[in-house]
């Protein structure tokens, strides 16, 4: 495989962007090499500046639902694009927006829209902070919020993937208002509330973790916090960055039948654009300003952009139900394929599958949180990274992150890729 491209303009960019990467998480620091650079995207291939093409179980980290470039969102790019790009002013599309995931989501009263997953989340706790006049909440091991300040305790995602789990530039203050409990454990939680009586505000959790690889909460530990929560007037956010019109079309709250105080959103609703959103409960929503106290702001939130785009993704996602079932379908299918392989060669590799979201977890272990999932071979992961490459497979160069599969992948992309797994870890049990 030709990477003379790619390699070139690594070095050119690592004088002048830290690491070479604009994200830590595109860099291959954990699986070796140099990262691949990307040219085109079209359904379910990448390709890339040498002219190598992948089948692509990234999708941009997740919000390619539908594939690269589908056409019904790149129309309604270009019929925004001929109205102007952003005004900083109100326009239709963003109250459509809110309608319409007010709709789709019945724990959304009222929603804001901003610019990033992180964005959404740092918004969502403050707003709780306000609410509630408290100043700590419990986050948990292994689930990453982005990169606010106060998430950086114990992080998952890129930095759990290079072994720093608090990161430099953290303040003291800030480690101290963030408790963290563990992931499927509701007596850690207890505990906490317990040790900071009436002093918690929020407690956030990704009701299925994508950061630490997939793992899903078990209901009885969701149900638990729903319960805490009521009992001692603590906010619960739900972080649907990942999950929201993912794995279903209310999000992993209506596969859990439960309903946060707040939701946070990415991804998908931007159908690929930079976007997010949090919203929730109507009196807690009113706290934001102009309508109250807490202030938040941003310049191209709801930019005609990133609404065209997110506007046509949902209202694709509310006419088509149905994708979801042919989703799962699909996923199985891969899911069952990896299953097959592994027995054939004697493997018993973890592998966790929620919806579209899967990971294969180089561990024979069960993984149900973060200190199960820090039981991979993240050195194994890296052999069968670069293997999977070497065959035209694109995942994700960390093994703590999910694989995501697309309407755009069909049947044939599907086999292609169990056949590649069974002979990538072949190959590697043979050296």
């Amino acid at each position: 495989m030709k990477t003379s491209n790619s390699e070139k303009l690594f070095e050119t960019a690592k004088n002048y962007i830290p690491g070479g990467v604009n994200s830590p998480v595109r860099a291959f620091k954990s699986v070796g090499g140099v990262p691949i650079f990307m040219q085109k995207g079209k359904g379910s291939k990448l390709t890339d500046v040498d002219g190598n093409e992948y089948i692509d179980f990234i999708g941009s980290w997740g919000p390619h639902l539908f594939g690269h470039n589908p056409a019904f969102i790149k129309e309604a790019l270009l019929k925004a694009i001929e109205n102007g790009i952003s005004f900083g002013a109100p326009t239709e599309l963003e109250v459509n927006m809110a309608v319409l995931i007010s709709e789709m989501v019945p724990s959304i009263e009222v929603v804001r829209m901003v610019n990033s997953g992180t964005e959404a989340t740092m918004s969502a706790v403050r707003a709780a902070r306000g609410y509630t006049g408290r100043d700590k909440f419990i986050k948990f091991e292994g689930c990453y919020h982005g990169h606010a300040d106060f998430f950086l305790i114990k992080a998952g995602s890129g930095a759990l993937t290079f072994g720093t789990p608090t990161s430099p530039g953290v303040t003291k203050g800030n480690a101290a208002d963030t408790l963290i409990a563990d992931y499927n454990d509701i007596e850690s939680v207890k505990k906490n509330v317990a040790q900071n009586k009436s002093q918690i505000a929020a407690i956030i959790v990704e009701p299925v973790a994508g950061n630490m690889g997939v793992v899903k909460a078990t209901d009885s530990f969701l149900k638990g916090l729903r319960t805490l929560c009521d009992e001692e007037k603590i906010v619960l956010i739900f972080d649907e960055v990942m999950t929201g019109f993912r794995v279903a079309m209310g999000g992993a709250q209506e596969l859990f039948g439960i309903k946060p105080d707040l939701t946070t959103f990415g991804k998908i609703i931007g159908g690929g654009m930079p976007v997010g959103a949090f919203g929730g409960k109507r009196e807690i929503m009113e706290m934001i300003s102009p309508s109250g106290p807490v202030y938040q702001a941003g310049t191209l939130s709801g930019n005609p952009m990133a609404m065209a785009a997110g506007y046509s993704a949902l209202g694709y996602i509310r006419a088509h139900p149905e994708i979801y079932a042919q989703l799962e379908e699909k996923s199985a299918y891969l899911e069952n394929g990896f299953r097959e392989n592994m027995k054939a060669l004697g493997k018993n590799f973890a592998m966790n599958r929620v919806g579209s979201m899967t990971t294969l977890f180089f561990t024979e272990e069960k993984v149900t949180d973060f200190k199960s999932a820090i039981k991979s071979d993240t050195v194994l992961y890296g052999k069968y990274f670069h293997e999977m490459l070497n065959r035209g497979i694109y995942l994700a160069p960390a093994q703590f992150e999910a694989a995501f599969v697309s309407m755009a992948h069909t049947t044939e992309d599907i086999d292609r890729t169990i056949n590649a797994h069974y002979d990538a870890i072949k190959t590697i049990a043979e050296k």
